[in-house]
């Protein structure tokens, strides 16, 4: 008994140091920048949780995509959505003044996607114009709200699409809400299959590992091939002094085959663009380098 107590007060002692040492990192990365920094990181293995403004509200943007696609993965593990089924895209669904490659490709539109491709110019693609049809199909921002709740999901808060934010101008960003905290809760209840079946699930990390935006964020420091299921997101800059939201969130594999779950988001930012990018990539390297000592 008393070699297991020693033991476990060993262990105590290490991640407590491990703790002290990664938080002295990100202050001094965070330090002087004026911006809400929000951090959160979660070790699937050994239960590692590290957080600092984790509980604070922040604006999502293209992140709350990853809790679309589960809503309507959810209903095609019920059988009633598929992916193999089409959906017809009218021009009059691809606006113009809008983050929107498949618009690019296809600008005239008046053509079939099938659900698979709508999922993955959301997700990989980060797509505005075809997440919207996607909530469309799930019913709606109440019907994801719902089907997040019924996860066990808090501070999650889901009130205006794409367009729908566009509409209603800038502080109608801060309606779509969530805390870094939730969101690696949120990525470990997904990785352990507690959202949706193994298969839409393996479906949907293949979709991540596959994400094309923000390479200048959680990934950029990483070593070459790490495996990172990733969701990006960003809201450009209000009156061009205010960045509401530039964030990354995913689940990352390290060399030994074990996983951790990270979030930064940089929020009310006056910094410039590519310094709040700097932020979180820098941020992402000290915890990888705290999981690979």
């Amino acid at each position: 008994m008393k070699k297991i107590t020693f033991f476990l007060l060993l262990t105590s002692a290490f991640v407590s140091a491990q703790k002290s040492t990664l938080e002295q990192k990100i202050n001094s990365i965070t330090k002087g920048k004026q911006a809400t920094v929000g951090v959160s990181v979660l070790g699937f293995d050994n239960n590692f949780k590290y957080s600092q403004n984790g509980e604070k509200r922040l604006a999502m943007m293209s992140v709350f995509k990853f809790h679309i696609a589960c809503a309507a993965l959810d209903l095609v593990d019920q059988g009633k959505l598929s992916l193999d089924q089409k959906i017809f895209i009218k021009k009059s669904d691809l606006y113009e003044n809008t983050w929107s490659p498949y618009r690019v490709k296809h600008p005239e539109g008046n053509r079939e996607a099938t659900l698979n491709e709508i999922i993955d110019y959301t997700v990989a693609l980060s797509d505005n114009n075809l997440c919207d049809l996607l909530i469309g199909l799930t019913g709606g921002t109440q019907a994801v709200q719902k089907f997040m709740n019924s996860k066990g999901i808090k501070d999650f808060q889901i009130k205006y699409s794409e367009h729908g934010m566009a509409l209603n101008g800038w502080d109608s960003l801060y309606e779509n809400y969530t805390t870094t905290s939730s969101t690696v809760d949120l990525l470990k209840k997904f990785y352990d299959g507690k959202l949706l079946s193994k298969k839409s699930t393996d479906y949907l990390m293949q979709i991540m590992l596959g994400t094309k935006t923000g390479a200048n964020k959680i990934v950029e420091q990483l070593p070459k091939g790490t495996p990172a299921a990733h969701k990006t997101g960003a809201s450009g800059r209000k009156d061009d002094t205010l960045t509401i939201a530039e964030n990354d969130m995913g689940i990352i594999t390290l060399p030994s085959g074990k996983h951790y779950a990270i979030a930064v988001f940089v929020s009310n930012s006056k910094e410039s663009e590519t310094e709040n990018c700097k932020i979180i990539s820098d941020i992402s390297k000290v915890v990888w380098d705290n999981f690979n000592k």
